[in-house]
């Protein structure tokens, strides 16, 4: 506050973090050192939940407070819902269940790194608060998976394979679908996470053992995945920019597959980051070995879900797009849902 001032800034509120509710004392004291009034600062404790702090920010009028001080109008939030929301989170549950997420990212040095896929776990744990299940997340590095044994990965309840760039730990990566796929546990794999599904799908069930994406291996016999002409000749320039597929694109989703149930309409937006894509040429064989593309690009025809059939796999799915940037806490992803619902009822 003594450099704020310094620097000729001089704060509105002082949001305060403690372990405890700050007492009136402190609030005091707080407010005669830095020149402010009492009620202008604001308590901000330890919580069991994050999704606590609107409700205890709220009971403080903080955000009326602020509206006073812009001189506008004030009006009554209605915190119903997010009210409801905390209490869900903090119910008792009566399932519980273990996520085993296989990536790239968790790992440097002696660190674990959750934040490397921070969308992706309040993904899952919007849908969890929403189904009224609490979850475990195994972290698993796909390196592990490469050097030791798919076993390590356990019996979990559901797996995710999540987004990722490039050739290290894909194998590990590429043994997690196929280990969830003849394990019949439950599985959604996130843009690489869906890339590589189908690579591991080439090399079980259609035999191809070389199968693979050309940005791992440029000289594979059966690229599944590559890049497209367009994308290639920007790739040759070095332009590397406009070999991405960003932003929001829209999908036309195939009635009768598990994906139409999931969104219950033909037309679906999911955001994009990615560069390589499904190969079409190879999309019959696919199909005939019992994938299905459920979803396809509206402007380019390209694959955006695969899935396997219900009769075959109580839940496999693969998005090209990114799902989890749209789960919201009162808004749960229905992928998301579909799938916390699927690994609740594992056995």
């Amino acid at each position: 506050m003594r450099t704020l001032n310094s620097m000729g800034i001089q704060p509105d509120f002082v949001i305060t973090r403690s372990e405890k509710y700050l007492d009136q004392r402190r609030r005091e004291r707080f407010a005669l050192f830095c020149n402010m009034k009492p009620e202008d600062i604001i308590s901000n404790p330890d919580l069991p939940s994050v999704y606590e702090i609107p409700l205890v920010l709220h009971k403080q009028g903080m955000e009326e407070k602020i509206l006073k001080k812009l001189g506008l109008k004030s009006k009554k939030p209605d915190l119903s819902s997010w009210e409801k929301l905390v209490e869900k989170i903090n119910a008792k549950k009566e399932k519980n269940i273990e996520i085993a997420i296989v990536g790239k990212y968790f790992g440097t040095g002696d660190y674990q790194l959750k934040d490397s896929y921070a969308a992706l776990f309040d993904a899952i744990d919007h849908a969890c608060f929403s189904l009224g299940v609490s979850v475990k997340t195994k972290w698993i590095d796909a390196e592990k998976v490469e050097k030791e044994s798919p076993e390590i990965i356990g019996k979990p309840d559901g797996l995710i394979v999540p987004i990722g760039w490039g050739e290290r730990g894909s194998e590990g990566m590429i043994t997690a679908a196929s280990y969830a796929r003849k394990n019949k546990i439950p599985y959604l794999g996130l843009c690489y996470g869906m890339q590589l599904s189908v690579i591991a799908f080439a090399r079980d069930m259609l035999g191809w053992s070389d199968a693979n994406t050309t940005e791992n291996d440029k000289n594979t016999k059966h690229p599944v995945i590559h890049l497209m002409p367009k994308q290639e000749e920007f790739m040759e320039k070095r332009a590397y920019g406009g070999t991405m597929r960003l932003g929001s694109w829209n999908a036309m989703v195939k009635k009768g597959t598990r994906t139409f149930e999931i969104y219950q309409k033909e037309l679906t937006s999911e955001r994009h980051r990615h560069r390589y894509e499904f190969n079409n040429e190879y999309a019959k064989d696919f199909e005939k070995a019992g994938m299905v593309i459920s979803a396809r690009s509206v402007e380019e025809n390209l694959a955006e879900i695969i899935e396997l059939p219900a009769d075959q796999h109580p839940f496999y799915l693969g998005t090209q797009g990114h799902p989890e940037y749209k789960s919201r806490p009162l808004n749960p992803h229905p992928i998301f849902l579909a799938f916390i619902e699927a690994a609740s009822k594992t056995e």
